[in-house]
């Protein structure tokens, strides 16, 4: 898949004035920019309706037919927002997977005062009990933007979440640690995030039997990872796919429709030993 955009009046001016490559990586680089100037504008009309936690609606079985062959039953998905955000962020997401089959989705809100990743990850931990509890499902899967992959990752790798969470997929998430906006610092979440930081050193331990398949997006024009191979998972112990994203930016990742394609097939694929993430690895959504 391509992501594509509208072309810009002065585009053959603009490629004759620079050398091709660098105006091909310059365009796209606009075209990236302006997309998540676009995004951001949409997200703050939207924010507002996210701030509250979702009401958590009965689960209702159909009931049972003989005449109907049984069907495999999708485990609920559970999307986890990023860093000073809310769910709101996962508003196009969530329409493409109920369009897909996918009629069990739930997000997460966490404080915007959360200053610790693991309290955050417990929380998560107790939301997913509550959620299989609520729904008779023994796993789900979840999707975490940014700051919320980590999350979820710490909750299954250092918690026992592996447990409970079939696949995990993360977008844009600094699984290594993010050198971007030194002056964030200040924030200790912020601080847990960056190279070399406990939280980061925890992940990185042997986690052997880890039975979570991990899917990480991550794009070539991600201005929050630095450097951006930060947003791929390098693990011996993990089942993990990395899926490099092609001309969006870190805001587009829970947002264009080619990368929720993306998400959806990896939700979807079946096949979750060491040997089918190593084959899929390095599959690109372009």
């Amino acid at each position: 898949m391509k992501v594509t955009g509208a072309a810009f009046p002065f585009l053959p001016r603009y490629r004759r004035l620079l050398p091709s490559r660098l105006a091909g990586l310059s365009l796209a680089l606009l075209k990236a920019t302006a997309l998540e100037i676009a995004i951001l504008a949409g997200h703050l009309l939207l924010y507002p309706s996210g701030i509250a936690q979702e009401r958590r609606a009965t689960s209702t079985l159909p009931p049972a037919d003989a005449t109907q062959l049984p069907t495999e039953t999708k485990p609920p998905v559970v999307l986890l927002h990023g860093f000073i955000d809310n769910r709101s962020v996962f508003v196009l997401l969530r329409r493409s997977l109920a369009q897909h089959g996918r009629h069990q989705v739930e997000s997460l809100n966490y404080s915007p005062l959360t200053c610790d990743i693991r309290t955050a990850a417990e929380l998560l931990g107790r939301h997913i009990e509550e959620i299989c509890e609520r729904t008779g499902s023994r796993q789900v899967d979840v999707v975490g933007h940014s700051l919320g992959g980590l999350i979820a990752r710490y909750y299954v790798q250092c918690l026992g979440g592996d447990r409970r969470v079939r696949t995990l997929v993360t977008l844009g998430t600094p699984h290594s640690g993010t050198r971007v906006v030194p002056l964030a610092n200040a924030h200790p979440i912020v601080r847990q995030m960056r190279p070399g930081s406990p939280i980061l050193e925890e992940l990185a331990r042997p986690a052997p039997g880890c039975r979570t398949h991990f899917v990480s997006f991550w794009s070539d024009l991600d201005h929050l990872m630095d450097p951006l191979e930060t947003a791929c998972i390098d693990h011996p112990d993990l089942m993990a796919q990395n899926v490099r994203v092609s001309g969006v930016g870190h805001l587009a990742l829970p947002v264009h429709p080619a990368v929720a394609t993306g998400i959806r097939q990896a939700l979807d694929t079946t096949g979750t030993g060491a040997e089918a993430a190593a084959e899929a690895d390095g599959l690109t959504v372009a």
